[in-house]
């Protein structure tokens, strides 16, 4: 087992997923109270960024799944999700409608398939870190590294949890998550979207 390479996933999982932790307490902020919502973020989170790690890999061994030119789109998911968001905080602010309150109470916040969306979607600009690093590595090296970032989203997963159980950030959280959520999102859709140069932008 060779400590230098753990050391190194360890840096660079670290330094290309902090805006990951914010997303994650947020995340958890919104199904705060739902049972089973943790399970179903963290497998939303594993199943977003097994996703990102399965084209880096590929990208690596010259398979590209997912063309350069069309990543910067990838922006477009977080974007709709984040709209989506303002949009329902904006309709319970109007009519505090109890059938949206009983239908997000049965699904206990976040699903699976939207923070997988989110992670995937923000994972974007990790695979252009990752597939050289992946390249070089050799096949044993590269095993490392992604064994090393499967471990290492638990303990991210975790974080995300720790903060927004804090009570002074859980405080914030509950009174402007909703309002912060979609912001975020929205952010980093635009992000992606503007820095990839999609759309001519």
């Amino acid at each position: 087992m060779d400590l230098g390479i753990i050391g190194q996933a360890a840096g660079l999982f670290a330094v290309t997923n902090i805006d990951d932790i914010l997303i994650l307490a947020l995340f958890f902020a919104q199904g705060a109270g739902h049972p089973g919502s943790t399970r179903r973020i963290v497998l939303g989170q594993y199943m977003g960024f097994s996703a990102v790690l399965a084209v880096a890999v590929a990208a690596a061994f010259g398979a590209t799944f997912l063309p350069e030119s069309a990543v910067p789109y990838l922006g477009l998911l977080p974007l709709a999700l984040g709209l989506k968001a303002a949009w329902q905080a904006w309709k319970d602010h109007q009519d505090g409608s109890a059938d949206d309150d009983e239908e997000q109470a049965r699904e206990g916040g976040p699903s699976p398939l939207e923070v997988a969306a989110v992670t995937f979607a923000n994972g974007g600009d990790n695979i252009g870190v990752y597939v050289p690093v992946f390249a070089t590595a050799g096949l044993g090296g590269m095993t490392l590294y992604v064994v090393v970032f499967l471990v290492l989203v638990a303990v991210w997963c975790f974080a995300g949890k720790f903060f927004a159980t804090r009570p002074v950030i859980a405080k914030a959280l509950a009174r402007w998550g909703h309002i912060l959520l979609p912001l975020v999102l929205i952010t980093i859709g635009l992000l992606i979207l503007i820095e990839g140069g999609a759309f001519g932008l």
